[in-house]
């Protein structure tokens, strides 16, 4: 923890930071415990070192793609659940390489900040499997003809096309100067009001216009009906900076 903010590293070096069941484990874990914990105002996802934020499932290992198929959910997948479930904003800072599965490890966190050198890609064809559940949570990031030739070429994009195709919110010489610019903003907000409103915001990601304008109808009466929402209000006639008690 530093402060409010929990940070998560991959820290597999050697490895180039690639997934394996400890790192699925320990990360999930960690996912459970900050959305516990209200203390917790914001996640941060990165890597060690500065090769790679990334490079995916780990190969050398020779059991990357072995699975208990008795199992209906896999590790991966259930990750990608568990973050769609969070209300604790998830940042991923690329601070490197982001490659097969660490796109999705990136595309599951709400925000995304990355370095000038950073490179994206899903060369999973390049070994004979396709980037199967990353598709998921990279649909709704990427133009789908620009997910399709990444996905069938296995070509990576550099940090400036991801910044224009909006895969990422900021790319800077220093990620961490984009992570602490985001976090000096997210901080002195309404915790109360970023928790109902990302669970408002991925609740109606799959739903009809309908659907969706009958649920936000219902969750606006609940917004106002929060302490924080009564403090925001009252500082704002005062003058004055909230006092946010994040219920």
């Amino acid at each position: 923890m530093r402060g409010p903010v929990m940070w998560l590293t991959i820290d597999r070096q050697e490895r180039r930071n690639a997934i394996n069941a400890a790192v699925l484990e320990g990360l999930s874990d960690a996912l459970a415990r900050a959305n516990r914990d209200t203390a917790v105002r914001a996640v941060v996802l990165t890597g060690a070192g500065t090769r790679a934020f990334c490079a995916g499932a780990d190969l050398q290992s020779g059991t990357s793609f072995k699975f208990d198929y008795a199992a209906p959910y896999q590790g991966m997948a259930n990750l990608f659940r568990q973050a769609r479930q969070s209300t604790v904003p998830l940042i991923a800072r690329v601070n490197g390489a982001c490659m097969a599965g660490g796109m999705g490890l990136m595309a599951m966190c709400d925000l995304a900040v990355a370095s000038r050198q950073a490179v994206f890609g899903l060369p999973e064809v390049k070994v004979g499997v396709f980037p199967a559940q990353v598709l998921s949570v990279l649909g709704g990031l990427l133009p789908r003809r620009v997910l399709a030739e990444m996905c069938i070429t296995g070509e990576p994009i550099d940090a400036a096309q991801a910044l224009e195709l909006k895969l990422v919110n900021r790319v800077s010489d220093d990620v961490d100067d984009s992570v602490d610019w985001l976090l000096g903003r997210l901080l002195d907000k309404s915790p109360a009001a970023i928790r109902r409103g990302l669970y408002t915001m991925k609740k109606i990601e799959a739903m009809a216009f309908e659907e969706s304008m009958a649920f936000t109808e219902s969750q606006i009466g609940l917004f106002a009906l929060t302490e924080d929402a009564a403090e925001g209000q009252l500082a704002f006639r005062e003058k004055r900076k909230p006092q946010w008690s994040g219920r």
